[in-house]
């Protein structure tokens, strides 16, 4: 399957969290397609970020920096951009985040969630609502079991459970209003996304990249801990894809609940993904493990993450005949090689583009 140029050109598209890291990209690549994207987020967040680092403020025909927890002024913001095409990325994304603001994580992600949906419920423009969750989202037991969508949802820490709490959501607003609607609504949840300008908190990438370019040591939580690895551009294809088989004409039976992780193979250990880095970057620094999650003010709460992660995606391989290319290796080659250029103030959005393209003519999708 291929991207329909024809599609998305001059599409009104809308991208709540526009400003963050995958936001951004997706930004990026809609732009390329030809697409009238437009955001609503926050500032982006941290002295180095995807959006500023890339000056993609330019791209976007609006622009709304407003908490998703306002529904009034996201309501006048969806009505003056009339969007036919809605991507919910708007969340808190950290775990360790959510256990040091854990109201700020249930307001942003589950909150934020039942707003957008409100809002959309009797807009006649939005042909697709489409809300980006997290792998995180089922109940894990650490049974190494492979997860698919129709897996036991749950959470143990704040962060899956507002996410959780996001795909059950959607799926009652879409039996409940959409059923007979011309809008459709899917939720979609994506393996450990990786790529250049990432500089979210607690990141492994970040951190690596960091410690490695001035070799300095790399401490890490949780060196045994299993991850299902991807760089950015592998679900966001997927997304795309997809989007286009919800507005077709048998767009319906694509609404629901898809994963988009990896291969099994690029399920790695966090030490063994560390390592791989650290030689791509060719630094002498070396790797130990502390196990601390930062700086937690109430000292009776214990931090803890899964340590067994991996989600199945036979589905979009099924009936999208999606997959990801990259290996693990040339994923990481291109998230470098984005660094490097940053730390030499490249023109970053060039080199973004490049990396697209590129990309998509070795997945012939284009």
């Amino acid at each position: 399957m291929k991207i329909e140029k024809k599609f998305w050109k001059n599409k009104k598209v809308l991208i709540t969290g526009h400003t963050g890291f995958k936001g951004g990209w997706l930004s990026v690549i809609l732009n390329l397609l030809g697409s009238k994207v437009s955001g609503f987020a926050l500032n982006p967040q941290g002295k180095n970020n995807f959006f500023n680092s890339t000056k993609i403020k330019k791209i976007f025909k609006y622009d709304f920096r407003h908490d998703i927890t306002d529904i009034n002024f996201l309501k006048k913001s969806i009505k003056k951009i009339k969007p036919e095409i809605i991507f919910h990325l708007a969340a808190q994304s950290s775990v360790i985040e959510s256990f040091k603001n854990s109201r700020n994580t249930v307001m942003t992600n589950t909150i934020g969630t039942a707003n957008i949906l409100e809002a959309v419920k009797y807009n006649k423009h939005v042909r697709c609502l489409f809300i980006i969750t997290t792998d995180k989202v089922y109940q894990n037991y650490e049974t190494k079991k492979y997860f698919d969508e129709n897996s036991k949802l749950g959470g143990d820490d704040i962060y899956s459970g507002s996410k959780a709490c996001c795909e059950i959501l959607a799926n009652s607003y879409r039996k409940s209003f959409f059923q007979n609607s011309k809008c459709r609504v899917v939720t979609v949840r994506a393996g450990n996304c990786f790529g250049g300008g990432d500089w979210t908190k607690e990141r492994i990438m970040k951190d690596a990249l960091e410690c490695f370019y001035n070799n300095k040591t790399l401490v890490i939580r949780m060196p045994e801990a299993t991850r299902p690895w991807q760089h950015v551009m592998e679900p966001l294809l997927g997304y795309i894809l997809l989007v286009q088989k919800i507005c077709s004409k048998k767009g319906k039976k694509y609404a629901g609940a898809w994963n988009f992780g990896p291969s099994f193979r690029q399920n790695l250990q966090v030490l063994k993904f560390a390592k791989m880095i650290r030689k791509k970057m060719n630094s002498k620094s070396k790797i130990i493990t502390k196990r601390k999650f930062g700086k937690i003010k109430d000292k009776k709460i214990k931090v803890f993450e899964s340590k067994d992660l991996s989600i199945n995606s036979k589905k979009v391989h099924k009936l999208l005949n999606w997959s990801p290319s990259l290996s693990i290796e040339n994923a990481v080659n291109l998230t470098v090689e984005w660094y490097r250029a940053f730390k030499k103030k490249q023109d970053l959005l060039y080199l973004t583009k490049i990396q697209i393209l590129n990309y998509f003519k070795k997945m012939d999708s284009i």
